[in-house]
């Protein structure tokens, strides 16, 4: 069995669960997260935490115990704080602006990139050169900050591009005569 899937997960004030014969809905103060729930997987409720075991003795059911634990912990997670991924522009004129839930960026194209957010994601430019994508799904906000960094990946000579905040971009040499 899983060492992750062995740990309750505990539910926090303010954060309602409720469980199913084929789905986990969670509630919290930034919204709600629905997952549907795996068959080769035991969720029980009580005291105050989920815990998670294996419905047979098969490796696959052990592994998804704890897959379903850490999926389960980061929609609790979400629910209640949030994900946040940041991303920064680098490059002469590169911009961005958020206007609603369209995130338009100038990023040395011949026209302006507009990229919509999805329900339930919000994202902000504290500057010209910072994007903050916000949510509660995990997976989500990823997947956004994702698809905004593949507009302009950073490239290896000068290091231009749109680079997650934490990115170490390794510079390449020049060829040499």
């Amino acid at each position: 069995m899983s060492r992750v899937g062995k740990m309750p997960v505990a539910i926090p004030q303010g954060v309602d669960v409720t469980l199913s014969n084929e789905s986990i809905s969670i509630k919290g103060a930034q919204g709600t997260l629905v997952r549907p729930q795996h068959a080769l997987v035991k969720v029980a409720s009580e005291a105050g935490k989920l815990t998670f075991a294996p419905a047979d003795d098969s490796a696959a059911a052990g592994a998804m115990s704890g897959t379903m634990r850490a999926l389960v912990a980061n929609m609790v997670l979400g629910v209640s704080k949030g994900f946040e991924r940041k991303l920064t522009l680098v490059g002469v004129g590169f911009r961005a602006q958020a206007a609603g839930s369209k995130l338009n960026l100038q990023i040395g194209f011949s026209h302006p990139v507009v990229k919509d957010m999805p329900a339930g994601i919000k994202v902000e430019t504290p500057s010209q050169t910072e994007i903050l994508i916000k949510g509660a799904d995990r997976q989500v906000v990823g997947q956004i900050a994702a698809e905004v960094r593949a507009f302009r990946p950073p490239e290896p000579y000068k290091g231009k591009g749109i680079r997650y905040a934490e990115e170490k971009v390794t510079l390449k040499e020049t060829k040499k005569k």
